[in-house]
C-alpha cells in the first residue's frame, strides 16, 4: 500500500468518526453566534499548525467566510511574534496566551483553543484565565485529550493519534462552525 493510500484511508477513517461530534459542533456554533451577536469577540489560539489554523479561522470571522456581511471581531492570539516572544521571555511560554486573554478578553467573549495532543500547557492556561474572567471556552482536541480534557465548557475531541489527520479534522470542524454561524450574522 502506498503512502498516499495510507494517508487517504487514515483521513477517511478520521472524518467518518466526526459524525458523532455533530451535537458538540452545533453547541459550539450556537455559543459563537450568541457571542458575536451580543457584541463579544472570539480569542483563538494554538501552537504550530494549530496556530496557523487559529489565524485562518479568525480571518473567516473578521473578513468573511462565504457571503458578504459585516466583519466580526476574532483575534488569533498566536499571530503577534513580538508579543509572544516578550511574554515568553518576561514571564513563561505557558503564559503566552493566558496573558493575552487577560488583556483582550471580557465576560461574554468566547475563547477557542486548538491542541492536537491536549498537552499544550499554554492553551490550558488560557482556558483557565478565560474562565476566571467570565468567558466561555471551546477546545478542539485529539489523542485522548491529554491533561486539557474536561477543562473547557465545550470540548470537541477528534479520535485518532496522527497529528496531521487531527489537524485536518479540526480545520473541517472549524469551517463547519463558520457555515453554521454565518447565516445568523448581520449583513452589511
Amino acid at each position: 500500500m502506498s503512502q498516499f493510500t495510507q494517508s487517504l484511508d487514515g483521513a477517511l477513517e478520521t472524518f467518518q468518526s466526526l459524525r458523532q461530534l455533530e451535537p458538540k459542533i452545533t453547541e459550539a456554533a450556537e455559543l459563537v453566534l450568541a457571542c458575536l451577536r451580543s457584541g463579544g469577540k472570539l480569542l483563538i489560539c494554538g501552537n504550530g499548525g494549530s496556530a496557523a489554523d487559529s489565524g485562518h479561522i479568525a480571518t473567516e470571522f473578521t473578513c468573511r467566510f462565504q457571503g458578504d456581511r459585516r466583519p466580526y471581531p476574532a483575534i488569533a492570539l498566536s499571530s503577534d511574534g513580538g508579543l509572544l516572544t516578550a511574554i515568553g521571555n518576561d514571564y513563561a511560554f505557558q503564559d503566552i496566551f493566558a496573558r493575552q486573554v487577560r488583556a483582550f478578553g471580557k465576560a461574554g467573549d468566547v475563547f477557542i483553543g486548538l491542541s492536537t495532543s491536549g498537552k499544550s500547557r499554554n492553551v490550558l492556561s488560557a482556558i483557565e484565565e478565560a474562565k476566571r474572567i467570565g468567558m466561555r471556552s471551546i477546545v478542539l482536541l485529539g489523542k485522548g485529550g491529554g491533561f486539557t480534557k474536561g477543562a473547557a465548557d465545550i470540548e470537541i475531541h477528534v479520535a485518532g493519534t496522527v497529528t496531521a489527520r487531527i489537524q485536518e479534522a479540526h480545520k473541517f470542524l472549524l469551517h463547519t462552525i463558520c457555515e453554521l454561524v454565518e447565516p445568523g450574522l448581520e449583513k452589511e
